[in-house]
């Protein structure tokens, strides 16, 4: 918990039970006036302070001002009555800081979330110098500048490979499950992590243009648009706060002003009685039961969300869910777990086994994920004395002497590169192809394996009244279709980066009906800007 959350709930503490041991004192007049306004103090005078502040800043008819303007007319009216009830100013304020503070707990706790999945930014970046590696801030790396990314670390800024091939860990940006094979000539973004190899980068953007800068911009931008529903709220503030205040102004003047016009009976006899009044319509005209209402009520389904792990970043959002109607998924670690394991083992007419046993041995010397993952299906510990003269070759696959045979593992290039044929076209999924003696031996399926309860959770959601389900990825287009086809999505975009999913889930709010909203449902880094546009 913040400083300030603590801070916040010790006042309401202190007011709360301050206001108890009031009620047990027989105290009256000023003295007990006296003593409910430094209650009143205790607990409200951030709200008052900032709707002061809101005066003097031209932001007059805020939810400051309301509750300012509401409370302090309760103790008017208690004064003007001498009932020496001050209670409900009190109460009313005690519930809605009561309400801030969960608010700001829970939007706090976002915040946390938020910030170690935007943790992205590479914090520096190679440059070679006499032969020695210097570290240097990727902003003062000039466009055209040749970078070095050693393996595991983040490629910092946007550029083309000049040297060296390896595997690069997109996941984080565009959220395609395979590690992307580069060589020489090949793009690579900022944000990917190098797996492999040593790669020398010339640089084709500034820092401030590449892409794991504009993913951040993105965020920025992204917390300025308010959701409809936030909207809405502002705009009826704006229209309804001036209209209420006003017009209790003019009910406090008006009928005073026309009665003393024709009447024998002065402006100031009948002022008093038309003061009351119209602190009494401000007082009930005040939207206060709805900012004090509707976070309490809203409690119990917070409360009951977070026992179920889910935070929820503020009570309207709970209310905005009965509007859903458009449901958007991200696919990698959402529809799907987001790691590598064999599907399915398909020979050319041989033994399945044998032809995993070789692409395990094959793929014995590597630490790419796809290797682990036969490795791993195989369930037995390679053995190095029947594999030698390992070669891999970047973008195509390996090739190794297994037994005294010529193995190749990789895809259709190193297939057809051996002269292999029989290769299958249309295979959907990430395919690891064999070949013995320049012979198609057959090839493996690796997936990513659809979630438990994905198709379930999609099905569900039809029937609670959600009448289109889209999924967005940046994933391939086959295997995209596939997976949504598998899990009942009625749409799917595939080959997105992050600022292609912001785009598309604009398009499909604006198709979406007036009182209709759109919910995003992911996670990873490269959804951190669509999550934001989101309706929720």
């Amino acid at each position: 918990m913040e400083k300030e959350q603590r801070i916040l709930l010790i006042r309401i503490l202190t007011a709360l039970v301050l206001t108890v041991v009031l009620h047990f004192i027989p105290i009256s007049g000023w003295p007990q006036l006296a003593a409910y306004l430094v209650v009143y103090l205790i607990v409200g005078y951030d709200v008052l302070w900032e709707a002061v502040e809101g005066i003097f800043h031209g932001e007059v008819f805020d939810e400051h001002f309301l509750m300012g303007v509401a409370t302090l007319g309760a103790f008017a009216l208690a004064i003007y009555k001498g009932s020496g009830d001050y209670n409900e100013a009190i109460a009313v304020m005690l519930f809605y800081q009561i309400g801030e503070f969960f608010q700001d707990y829970a939007v706090e706790k976002s915040r946390g979330e938020i910030s170690s999945l935007m943790d992205i930014r590479p914090d520096y970046a190679n440059i070679e110098r006499d032969g020695r590696l210097e570290r240097v801030d990727p902003a003062r790396v000039e466009t055209g500048s040749v970078i070095v990314v050693q393996p595991g670390e983040k490629v910092p800024i946007d550029g083309i490979v000049r040297e060296g091939s390896s595997s690069l860990n997109t996941a984080a940006l565009t959220g395609e499950s395979v590690p992307r094979d580069v060589q020489p000539g090949d793009e690579v973004i900022s944000g990917c992590v190098n797996l492999t190899g040593l790669l020398r980068v010339e640089t084709t953007r500034a820092f401030g243009e590449s892409t794991v800068s504009q993913i951040l911009k993105l965020m920025e931008e992204s917390a300025e648009r308010k959701s409809r529903s936030e909207a809405f709220i502002t705009r009826f503030a704006r229209v309804y706060t001036p209209v209420v205040c006003f017009a209790a102004l003019a009910l406090a003047v008006i009928p005073p002003l026309v009665g003393s016009l024709t009447t024998d009976g002065s402006f100031g006899a009948y002022f008093p009685t038309w003061l009351y009044r119209a602190l009494t319509f401000l007082v009930i005209s005040c939207p206060c039961a709805l900012v004090v209402s509707i976070p309490l009520s809203f409690f119990a389904g917070i409360g009951g969300a977070s026992k179920a792990g889910i935070l929820v970043k503020g009570s309207n959002y709970l209310e905005t869910l009965s509007k859903v109607r458009t449901v958007v998924f991200d696919k990698t670690g959402t529809l799907t777990l987001g790691e590598f394991r064999v599907e399915e083992i398909c020979p050319a007419g041989g033994d399945g086994t044998v032809l995993l046993e070789y692409a395990a041995l094959a793929e014995s010397a590597s630490s790419h994920p796809i290797s682990l993952s036969l490795r791993k299906a195989y369930g037995q510990q390679p053995d190095p004395d029947r594999v030698k003269d390992i070669h891999e070759q970047s973008g195509y696959g390996v090739m190794a002497t297994i037994d005294g045979r010529r193995v190749a593992v990789g895809n259709a290039k190193l297939m057809a590169q051996e002269g292999a044929a029989g290769v299958p076209e249309t295979v959907v999924g990430t395919v690891v192809h064999v070949a013995v003696d320049g012979r198609y031996a057959g090839h493996v399926i690796i997936g990513d394996t659809i979630k438990p309860g994905a198709a379930e959770a999609v099905r569900s959601l039809h029937e609670a009244g959600v009448t289109k389900t889209v999924m967005l990825t940046g994933d391939n287009r086959r295997v995209a279709e596939a997976v949504a086809a598998n899990v009942g999505v009625d749409e799917a975009y595939a080959e997105l980066l992050p600022d292609g999913k912001v785009k598309q889930l604009e398009a499909l709010i604006e198709a979406s009906g007036k009182d209709e909203m759109v919910a995003f449902v992911g996670d990873g880094i490269n959804d951190a800007p669509v999550l934001r546009r989101a309706d929720i």
